[in-house]
């Protein structure tokens, strides 16, 4: 494959590079240039232009163009000087362009170029330590080409998700499955439902992207009138969607048998299992994406603008070569005393460690424990407590826009127990969904497996330390907040390890992301590093994906029972 791209110097714009790598990774030849023209140039030839494709990670810009494509482009090149400011070209896949770049465009092209309106894909995560990632691991920048070619894009939440290769491989390959391989479900029903499922988190970034994904498949544009315009078997999937999202304890097997005995609009067993992974995937991809403020895309709603910079913002090519703006969050890690907070952590792990080896307490005060947990769990206030109602092109994807889990803790009714020795995924969801959606039940169990057991032995700065015990206290206090109990589980551990700023944040990513801010990512484990942090996030959203699958596996089974 050859590729073709323009290096532009400041100094020297017409320096020209060709890359002859299959891969598609910029050669060495480029390293010297301040920054890579991302616009097609007019002076070459039709065929040098016709259907080229340009890869460069090192600003993580992906672009393959048509030939269709192309040929508009040629057309808007030649086009009357009169007639330049009528087009408007949508240049799709671009994440960072510089100012030389744009005005380079304006010149030749005669386009409107978009500006990013952020800094990188997340806004609590400074952009170079992302962009640094496939830099220094082959095995992310090969995941990243896959994901590309697999689905066309390369999205922020694969970028932020890159700290983790092992995970992102699991991730994009079940995502990948779920979505586009043979299924009970045709295509359009998958991605409206992926729509549903985040709307009801307002996540818009999930919603537009499915919208986009939706109207490509060939579903029907009245459908994102609203969810009145949908079929009346999806609309009937309202509120399973409502209930699993904010208070899947709720599920019945009533729920289960008005889906699947609706007459002319039932849904079969195989239908309904796959939506159910459907809906957890996309509830808890919500977490995650508000977990780690997950950015839009400069092609996607909300993540661009026509408008020009203002003179006081720096050239985005200063970002991508590191030479941006220093961090808020940089500034917190190197300058203020945390009065070793890492230190004090591993302490206490040692501590409750040699407790474990001494002595074990009886099943009775293990259940005392796992009660006065969950009841405290309760009393975790999520945020400053505001009242927001979604915006009305998010709202209209799902019915009952006030209910939620901040409804259930303010009545002071108590989440009823799911004794996980009862019903578990290993075994009783694993096998259940494995039978009626082939080869699913396998690729969930590998992803929840892959986050529980991800490890690089580390704490911050502290090397070959055993985190098992603090990964299980996180996963178990989120399964604690859904009422489910692991009897052979020590709660009290969990306030021992997890304090008051991580519990915030903890419970406002899983029952409440939208309400998600930078302070509260700041605020919890300050000298640990970003990528430790997105572990987390991780851990989080794959706890939360099992807890509300198990809910709703039991009470399918229930109904087949």
């Amino acid at each position: 494959m050859r590729l073709v791209a323009e290096c532009v110097d400041h100094a020297s714009p017409d320096l020209f590079t060709e890359c002859m790598s299959e891969r598609g990774a910029h050669s060495a030849a480029t390293a010297d240039c301040r920054s890579l023209c991302l616009v097609p140039s007019a002076r070459r030839n039709k065929e040098e232009a016709t259907g080229i494709k340009i890869t460069c990670f090192r600003l993580f810009y992906v672009a393959e163009t048509t030939q269709v494509q192309r040929e508009r482009e040629m057309r808007h090149a030649v086009a009357p000087a009169e007639n330049v400011e009528n087009h408007s070209f949508a240049v799709t896949g671009l994440f960072k362009i510089c100012t030389h770049c744009e005005r380079l465009g304006k010149k030749d092209l005669g386009i409107r170029i978009p500006r990013p309106l952020g800094n990188g894909p997340s806004r609590f995560i400074p952009e170079k330590e992302i962009l640094q990632i496939s830099k220094v691991d082959s095995r992310t920048q090969s995941i990243f080409e896959d994901a590309f070619a697999a689905l066309g894009r390369l999205d922020n939440i694969s970028l932020v998700m890159g700290f983790h290769p092992q995970y992102l491989e699991s991730f994009l390959r079940t995502q990948h499955y779920l979505l586009q391989m043979d299924g009970p479900l045709p295509l359009h029903y998958r991605h409206y439902i992926g729509i549903m499922a985040a709307a009801r988190h307002q996540c818009s970034y999930l919603v537009n992207l499915h919208v986009n994904d939706f109207l490509q498949v060939g579903g029907d544009p009245k459908w994102l009138n609203g969810l009145f315009e949908a079929p009346q078997k999806l609309q009937q999937l309202g509120e399973l969607n409502k209930i699993l999202a904010h208070r899947p304890w709720l599920l019945t097997k009533e729920h289960i048998e008005g889906l699947l005995k609706a007459e002319e609009h039932s849904w079969s067993l195989a239908e309904l299992i796959h939506a159910v992974v459907l809906l957890t995937h996309y509830h808890s991809l919500a977490s995650f994406t508000f977990g780690c403020g997950i950015t839009p895309e400069i092609h996607c709603d909300g993540g661009h603008t026509f408008r020009p910079p203002s003179l006081s913002q720096y050239c985005v090519c200063d970002i991508a070569n590191g030479n941006g703006h220093a961090n808020h969050h940089d500034d917190l890690l190197g300058n203020q005393d945390m009065c070793g907070e890492v230190e004090v952590l591993m302490e206490r792990m040692k501590q409750l460690q040699e407790c474990r080896d001494d002595e074990e307490a009886s099943q009775e005060e293990m259940a005392t424990r796992f009660e006065r947990e969950k009841t405290e769990s309760m009393l975790v206030v999520t945020s400053e407590d505001e009242e927001s109602a979604p915006p009305r092109d998010i709202s209209r994807h799902f019915e009952d826009p006030s209910y939620g889990y901040k409804d259930f803790s303010r009545r002071g009714e108590q989440v009823p127990t799911f004794r996980a020795q009862d019903y578990s995924w290993e075994d009783h969801g694993f096998s259940l969904v494995n039978r009626l959606y082939p080869d699913v039940g396998q690729m969930l169990d590998e992803k929840f497996h892959m986050v529980y057991n991800l490890t690089y032995n580390t704490m911050a700065t502290h090397k070959d330390v055993d985190t098992s015990m603090l990964r299980r206290a996180i996963w178990n206090y989120i399964h604690c907040m859904f009422g489910i109990r692991y009897d052979d589980y020590d709660y009290g551990e969990i306030n021992q390890l997890l304090d008051r700023s991580f519990k915030i944040y903890i419970k406002t990513i899983v029952c409440s992301p939208e309400k998600t801010t930078k302070r509260m990512y700041e605020s919890f484990w300050r000298q640990f590093q970003h990528s430790e942090k997105v572990h987390v996030n991780l851990l989080l959203m794959e706890a939360r994906m099992q807890a509300e699958l198990l809910y709703a596996l039991r009470a399918i089974t229930r109904y087949m029972t």
